[in-house]
């Protein structure tokens, strides 16, 4: 029977490992991060070869699968030499480096000391407290500056060891010289006109020390060369001891490095131009790989549909890793602007639901459908029917709150299921599957939920009016008075009335306002507030009211400080306005009244004042 393995366990001399580093048959992958280890973590690395302690396990990749091709990059340290590596390391870089530099390179390592500042350091071994059996191992590791000089806090040179004689005097031992040990020892026995103790001393310092590096074996896993690349961005993800997970983006860098383009330039400029529209200025580089795998994959099911194909059998549509993985350097030429104006589109129908930033915006994951439903779409997502479907969409998958997690699945039914529903078919699965809770109106209390946010684009977006200018809040008022979600009935004000913080701080009692507006509400009562703001806006009561309801706000229950009588009319005010957006009813059966409350609320307002 074949075996079906992908990888070799076995070990490998350490001196072995760092020759290959430094003749270059062992490199970086370009997507492996900078070399970052401080001084002290490279001391404790060197106790622990110089006890024969295990220090883990090392991760490398064969080269030669022309499916992984990444570029490679020298390990710090490493002069080129133009060889092209055998192998890449996945999983020990900040060790292999260490040692390299510390040990194998003969020039002095670049590293940092404990509050992360650059600094050159050559490290050393003393003796005679190495081979000490009451001391500390990690304290017989020394390390010493460029200069190899330590001075004291004026500056003045104390000891200096920039001399072999220095070096034999001291007995430090220059670790940069562990795998040539012999002719230092040679030069350090002449140095004591071969004194028998200083000879046993050294001896037993190379059997109890310097054997040990020799003699190291450091544990490797070697991926086989048939190793897929989706394989090989997991197993870097799951044994990364660096613990920085890799991102698809980086890998599929490294890939396109291979074929001398640059993901990472072509992404920043395409990122500073969709940062140009405020509501797109989180969007993330795997993000619009997602996008734009939903549109490869889309096209390629398409036209092996085309051909005459079984259903059946025809490629899916798909955003998961292993298909961003699988996006070749053609395809993201074919597709990087028809995402890009994707998104540019998103931003504009998003615009029009009065969401003006990323920190307003409910769910930046239903950008990546949204964008790719708009690539293909183009001039047709102008078309008013089209913006409605859209709308409705969107704002179903607010209020069913479907974006939060585990959206791949999603994403992929989105693109096909709404394009279709342009097209006359039946509503996507996220226009069926949402569902708005009533209950779920006094959980909302902060910007965590994309709900909560929703519902305050909503308020504007359907002729919101500012409390005190009684202007509709568009972007240029939004953004010229400072809008932002704030308290109708004060905090302060319901505290002193004993009402439930659960009640007073959820989205029942809030609403967009405009910092001056907070300002003059201040933590006064809804009674008194109100007359402040007729006074020095000089609006009369009724069109203080008409601003109110704009607001789905009981003006009544306002004026005479009625929270109960409020929070019930704004509650149910806010569950029909929920389901205008999503254009479906809200199960009320299980939780209250079906009547509009706050239409018959409204109407004993009118026939108060009309007697």
């Amino acid at each position: 029977m074949n075996s079906v393995t992908t990888f070799d366990s076995t070990k490998e001399a350490l001196s072995d490992m760092l020759r290959a580093i430094h003749e270059t048959r062992t490199q970086l992958p370009d997507f492996q991060r900078g070399w970052v280890w401080e001084d002290e973590r490279i001391r404790s690395l060197l106790a622990s070869i110089s006890l024969s302690f295990p220090v883990g396990t090392v991760m490398m990749l064969e080269t030669g699968n022309e499916s992984v091709r990444f570029k490679p990059r020298l390990v710090e340290g490493v002069p080129g030499n133009g060889v092209e590596p055998e192998r890449l390391i996945l999983d020990g870089q900040q060790r292999l480096t260490a040692l390299y530099q510390s040990i194998y390179s003969g020039q002095v390592a670049q590293t940092r000391d404990a509050r992360r500042k650059p600094i050159k350091r050559w490290y050393y071994m003393d003796i005679r407290q190495a081979v000490n059996p009451n001391s500390d191992r990690d304290e017989a590791i020394i390390s010493l500056p460029e200069d190899k000089a330590i001075r004291n806090f004026r500056g003045q040179i104390v000891n200096d060891y920039s001399t072999p004689d220095a070096e034999y005097a001291a007995e430090l031992f220059p670790l940069s010289q562990v795998f040539s040990f012999s002719s230092w020892r040679r030069d350090y026995n002449k140095f004591w006109k071969y004194d028998g103790k200083k000879a046993e001393l050294i001896d037993q310092f190379e059997q109890e020390v310097i054997k040990r590096f020799e003699q190291y074996q450091m544990p490797l896993i070697l991926l086989r060369k048939p190793t897929p690349k989706e394989a090989v961005c997991l197993v870097f993800e799951k044994v990364n001891t660096g613990g920085v997970s890799l991102t698809v983006f980086e890998l599929l860098t490294a890939t396109f490095a291979a074929d001398d383009y640059s993901l990472r330039d072509d992404w920043n400029v395409r990122h500073q131009r969709l940062r140009k529209q405020p509501v797109l200025g989180d969007v993330r580089s795997d993000e619009f790989l997602q996008a734009m795998t939903l549109l490869a994959t889309y096209d390629r099911r398409r036209k092996y549909l085309a051909n005459g194909e079984a259903v059946d059998n025809a490629p899916g549509v798909s955003c998961k890793r292993r298909e961003i993985l699988r996006l070749t350097l053609d395809d993201y030429k074919q597709w990087a602007d028809l995402v890009t104006r994707g998104f540019e589109l998103g931003a504009k129908l998003i615009y029009g639901q009065n969401i003006f930033t990323d920190r307003d915006l409910p769910y930046r994951t239903q950008l990546v459908p949204l964008a790719a439903v708009l690539a293909l779409l183009g001039d047709e997502a102008q078309k008013d029917s089209t913006r409605a479907k859209l709308s409705r969409w969107y704002w179903c998958g607010i209020f069913g709150e479907l974006y939060g997690s585990a959206v791949e699945t999603r994403f992929a039914k989105d693109l096909p299921e709404i394009l279709q529903w342009i097209h006359g078919e039946g509503e996507p699965d996220t226009v069926q599957d949402a569902n708005f809770v009533p209950a779920r109106l006094q959980t909302l209390h902060t910007r965590n939920s994309a709900a909560y946010k929703g519902i305050n684009a909503l308020l504007m977006r359907d002729g919101g009016l500012d409390f005190r200018s009684g202007e509709r809040i568009d972007i240029q008022t939004y953004f010229d008075d400072s809008i932002d979600i704030h308290h109708i009935f004060p905090r302060d004000w319901c505290i002193k009335q004993g009402i439930d913080a659960r009640r007073y701080d959820c989205v029942v009692n809030k609403t967009p306002l405009a910092a001056k507006t907070n300002r003059i509400i201040s933590n006064r009562a809804p009674s008194d507030y109100l007359e402040r703001l007729q006074q020095s806006a000089g609006i009369n009561s009724e069109r203080m009211d008409e601003i109110l309801e704009s607001h789905l706000i009981f003006p009544l229950a306002l004026r005479v400080d009625d929270f109960t009588e409020f929070f019930a009319a704004r509650e149910n005010a806010l569950l029909t306005r929920i389901e205008e957006a999503m254009g479906k009813p809200i199960m009320r059966d299980a939780y209250g009244s079906d009547e509009n409350d706050f239409d018959s609320v409204a109407d004993e307002e009118e026939g108060e004042v009309g007697g």
